[in-house]
C-alpha cells in the first residue's frame, strides 16, 4: 500500500473515531469501554472521562491472556479479551458501561469483544 492510501485510511478512521466520541461520554457512574485493535492485537479499556483515568483494562498482550493458546488477531482471542475486561471491571465494582467501538464496525473482533464482556457481567 503506498503512503498516500495509508494516510487517507488513517484520516478516515480518525474522522469516524471523532464522530463516535462526539456522541458518547463516560463518567464514574457509567464509564466508557474503549476498544482498539491492530492487525495482531486487541485492547480494551474502561475509562472515566470526567476524571481522565483508566479504571480497568485488558488486552491480548497481558500475561493472563497469554496463558491460553489464542491470538489477539482472531475472533476467539477478542472474545477472551472481552471476558478479561469484564472480570477486571467486576474487580473494580463496575457493572454498567457505554461501549465505544472507536470508529470500527461492530463486526468480527469488535463484536466478539463486546459479547465476551457481556458474558462476564458488563451491561451496555
Amino acid at each position: 500500500m503506498n503512503a498516500h492510501k495509508s494516510k487517507a485510511k488513517a484520516a478516515s478512521l480518525a474522522r469516524r473515531q471523532r464522530r463516535v466520541r462526539g456522541k458518547i461520554h463516560g463518567n464514574a457512574v457509567c464509564p466508557r469501554l474503549r476498544v482498539t485493535r491492530s492487525g495482531s492485537h486487541i485492547y480494551a479499556q474502561i475509562i472515566d472521562d470526567d476524571a481522565g483515568k483508566t479504571l480497568a483494562s485488558a488486552s491480548s498482550l497481558t500475561a493472563e491472556f497469554k496463558k491460553g493458546d489464542k491470538s489477539g488477531a482472531t475472533v476467539e482471542g477478542a472474545e477472551l479479551v472481552g471476558k478479561l475486561v469484564g472480570k477486571a471491571a467486576s474487580r473494580a465494582h463496575i457493572t454498567k458501561v457505554v461501549f465505544d467501538r472507536g470508529g470500527y464496525l461492530y463486526h468480527g473482533r469488535v463484536k466478539a469483544l463486546a459479547e465476551g464482556a457481556r458474558e462476564s457481567g458488563l451491561q451496555f
